[in-house]
């Protein structure tokens, strides 16, 4: 029987039931047979092994213990894909949770499908609704640019007012193509945590107020392509 306290840890430690019926989501190419080690599990999936503990503190994924080691089932390999896939939406964590309890719920094969179909729909919807507003803001960027333009003294000096670092310039280009920070993370090798630094970091440089304006300015300026 489960005492009080061991309650309370699972509690902590985002502990679930497990998931009966797991949704189909793409697997990674040349995954390795078998159960994963956490460091297989990182390369087959490109993530770090903070982000699998953070996964697993947020009740997102679960492991068994081999002696001191961490080890993947098929189950959890599944259910990773499930989360990745997820991620790769830039679908925020608390909306997974609430993902995984309705899946946890599910009583059929059918039914476990159904709800991750309706959860990527409404994802979609969401991403949706950003693109138009990403359009209007563009728009309204490059106005405002084409009024500053005509506007200003005439200058020899081309040279862009922001000066980026090699690793700058990688994460500006992924921002320009529209990666959120999870994807980023993963093509840089960082935390998400330094991508949104680094990302604070370059908004400050192109004088502007958030991603899409600066990624409009570095178009303007010819350091991004269109």
């Amino acid at each position: 029987m489960m005492t009080n306290e061991s309650k309370k840890a699972d509690s902590r430690s985002g502990a679930r039931k497990s998931i009966r019926f797991l949704p189909i989501a793409p697997l990674p190419e040349n995954l390795p047979e078998g159960r994963l080690a956490i460091a297989d599990m990182a390369n087959a999936f490109g993530v770090t092994h903070r982000t699998l503990h953070f996964y697993e503190e947020k009740g997102l994924l679960t492991a068994a213990r081999v002696g001191p080691m961490r080890v993947y089932g098929p189950d959890e390999i599944q259910q990773m894909a499930v989360v990745n896939t997820c991620r790769e939406t830039g679908m925020p964590v608390a909306v997974i949770q609430e993902l995984l309890e309705r899946l946890s719920a599910a009583e059929s094969q059918e039914e476990a499908d159904g709800v991750f179909r309706n959860a990527m729909t409404a994802r979609k919807r969401e991403l949706v609704a950003q693109q138009s507003t990403i359009r209007r803001q563009m728009q309204q960027i490059s106005e405002l640019l084409d009024f500053s333009s005509a506007h200003e003294p005439e200058t020899n000096d081309n040279t862009p007012r922001a000066h980026l670092t090699p690793a700058e310039l990688h994460c500006l280009a992924l921002m320009a193509e529209g990666y959120p920070t999870s994807r980023i993370a993963r093509a840089l090798e960082i935390e998400p945590g330094e991508v949104q630094v680094m990302e604070k970091n370059i908004i400050a440089k192109f004088d502007s107020n958030n991603r899409f304006q600066a990624v409009a300015k570095a178009v303007m300026l010819g350091i991004v392509g269109h």
